[in-house]
């Protein structure tokens, strides 16, 4: 080996979160760990959260609070697309209510037109007025087809 370039080896006290402390040697004179055999839960058969230096904690700080405003601006939006389709929906109710106005309105002009011009018809004589055109005779309706009963299949 080189001289010079290595650490030296030493003696040093290994610290756990639980309170445990051993020696051991390392480059190091004191270590701090988060868990060891008397905590570790692979050794005690138990099972418990590790909260190291509350980092569960500071990533609930840190993000916690941006995962509720995404999923409140979410809803926002959903809300605002929902608020957009019914109004849309409003404007084209509307839009065909005032489509059949005008429709009926144009078919009572038509018929006024239509009765105006038969009684001139009448009143100058030019015309017989022609018998009301004959009723059609209803259609006797048929008897629905007789389904045939469906077979089970005996699988």
């Amino acid at each position: 080996m080189r001289e010079g370039i290595h650490p030296d080896y030493v003696e040093s006290t290994v610290t756990c979160s639980c309170g445990e402390s051993f020696k051991t040697r390392s480059t190091k004179a004191e270590l701090h760990v988060e868990l060891c055999s008397k905590c570790h839960p692979f050794y005690t058969g138990t099972q418990k959260l590790v909260d190291s230096g509350g980092r569960v904690q500071r990533f609930a700080d840190k993000f916690g609070a941006s995962a509720s405003n995404v999923v409140e601006k979410e809803a926002a939006e959903r809300a605002a697309r929902q608020k957009a389709h019914e109004e849309a929906a409003l404007v084209a109710r509307e839009a065909r209510a005032a489509k059949d106005a005008e429709k009926a309105a144009k078919a009572a002009k038509h018929e006024t037109k239509v009765a105006a011009a038969v009684g001139a018809t009448d009143a100058v004589g030019d015309e017989a007025p022609a018998e009301a055109p004959p009723a059609e005779e209803p259609v006797a309706q048929e008897a629905p087809a007789q389904e045939a009963p469906a077979e089970e299949s005996a699988e």
